[in-house]
């Protein structure tokens, strides 16, 4: 009996298989760091892209677009270049975030004579307190990082 036991535990196992690998979640991490509209347009186009292509298959996929030095202007409320394209894909990708880093914040604040928190940023943006920490973390944690 014990044996039956064993096989059918072993067999269910193996029915649930597929079941649990169609519930992977893919992760991807884009990284931003230039101040040029047409690198961050290249980022939002590769999020939509790597989006559209999964949730085609049936799967899932978290999107984390961190943004340092130059790159954190493209979440800056008063200034990003592609800011109707950002809120766009926000709107159509509901699995995407955006980060800016706090140490980029910092010295933009410095050169503007304000504080980091008063540099306005896109409504949702969460603050890491470093970018390049943060992609490293990401990595460590299984997350593809891009540099598109």
């Amino acid at each position: 009996m014990t044996v039956r036991r064993f096989l059918l535990a072993g067999l269910l196992l193996f029915a649930a298989f597929p079941a649990m690998a169609g519930d992977k979640v893919h992760h991807l991490a884009l990284q931003i760091s230039d101040d040029s509209p047409d690198k961050m347009n290249t980022v939002l186009g590769n999020a939509t892209n790597a989006a559209h292509y999964y949730a085609g298959k049936g799967e899932k996929l978290e999107i984390k677009v961190v943004a340092y030095s130059g790159g954190v202007n493209m979440l800056r409320a008063d200034k990003s270049p592609v800011l109707e394209r950002l809120k766009s894909v926000s709107k159509d990708v509901p699995n995407i975030t955006f980060e800016a880093c706090h140490n980029t914040l910092e010295g933009m604040a410095k050169k503007e004579g304000k504080a980091a928190s008063d540099i306005p940023l896109v409504s949702g943006t969460k603050v890491v307190p470093a970018g390049v920490v943060e992609l490293m973390e990401l990595n460590e944690a299984g997350w593809t990082v891009v540099r598109p």
